[in-house]
């Protein structure tokens, strides 16, 4: 089926179950919001397309790559992004004019049809290095000439994380100084780091976010939930680091996503379950809190602080308390 050249599109990446879910949870929310645009979905040969056609106009299945850069991912201590180079194939949608991709562990919260007026490489700035941009979500004309070029830039030069965004930051490296206009605000790609680093923007500004992006390991499928009661039954203080935005999640998912689950498959409802294999997030405080002074550093510098636990806003609070007393 040949579609008309004008068309433009949403599209994310699913590469196992649990972020298929993800994108499930995604794609509602902008249906919820009423876009006019088309809802494409790229998944990796572990996914089940099934579901997610019955949310998105069109699934497609793509190879998955991986940077095999264990050096920078084991870095960044998140082994799981080196698939995220599958994120390149996004250009070889030539069918569509113009995309605005989206991470599957993103949630619209208001309409963002807005985006499609923006272009090419169009991004919100990075929490943790504003001069690079967060690949979370960008605005992108599709093109096999762009994603030829992209495949010649990872063979010649890599990436300097392990992960797609530093392939891009690459790529696209004048982003930060050449067109003031490709620097979407950032209510486009509010992070839940940036919530607990900077706390009184959020209160003055997180009101008027448009999209929700649950950056760190831990995303919303790996919390236990308590449909009845509407509430987070585990990890809640970690919890509360998103705000109402986990809640919000947990509501959608459960409302619409688990219905067209149990419809499909006969599947349970899924209120909880991390990748198989990946450590608990108790477990993984629980192994921050040995780590000594110097490795504390050396995290907070690599923006891999212990934000549930040593480094929490609540124990900074207090030990700024106790110095200026």
């Amino acid at each position: 089926m040949k579609w008309p050249s004008s068309l433009s599109a949403f599209v994310t990446l699913a590469t196992n179950d649990n972020y298929a879910r993800g994108a499930m949870v995604l794609g509602t929310s902008l249906r919820n919001h009423k876009t006019s645009k088309k809802l494409v979905a790229l998944i990796g040969p572990q996914v089940s397309e099934s579901v997610l056609k019955g949310i998105f106009h069109e699934v497609r299945l793509v190879d998955v790559l991986d940077s095999g850069d264990t050096a920078h991912l084991a870095m960044m201590k998140r082994p799981d992004l080196g698939v995220t180079f599958t994120k390149l194939h996004c250009w070889t949608l030539t069918q569509y004019s113009k995309c605005v991709f989206m991470d599957a562990d993103t949630m619209v919260l208001s309409n963002i049809d807005e985006l499609f007026g923006r272009e090419e490489l169009s991004a919100a700035p990075d929490p943790g290095w504003p001069d690079c941009f967060n690949s979370g979500l960008f605005v992108f004309r599709p093109s096999m000439e762009t994603h030829d070029k992209l495949l010649q830039y990872c063979t010649e030069h890599g990436s300097f994380d392990g992960g797609d965004q530093g392939v891009l930051n690459g790529f696209f490296g004048d982003w930060a100084t050449a067109d003031i206009s490709k620097h979407l605000p950032f209510i486009y790609n509010l992070s839940s780091i940036a919530i607990y680093t900077y706390l009184p923007a959020f209160k003055q500004y997180g009101g008027n976010a448009k999209v929700v992006h649950f950056l760190g390991k831990t995303k919303p499928w790996c919390y236990t939930y308590d449909p009845k009661a509407k509430q987070i039954t585990e990890n809640v203080q970690e919890a509360a680091t998103h705000s109402t935005f986990l809640l919000d999640w947990w509501n959608l998912y459960s409302s619409a996503v688990v219905p067209m689950l149990q419809e499909q498959f006969g599947e349970q409802p899924f209120h909880s379950g991390c990748v198989e294999g990946e450590s608990h997030p108790t477990q993984a405080s629980a192994l921050e809190s040995q780590l000594s002074s110097e490795e504390r550093k050396q995290n907070w510098e690599q923006g891999q602080a212990d934000y549930m636990g040593k480094d929490s806003f609540d124990n900074i609070r207090k030990k700024l308390d106790t110095f200026l007393k």
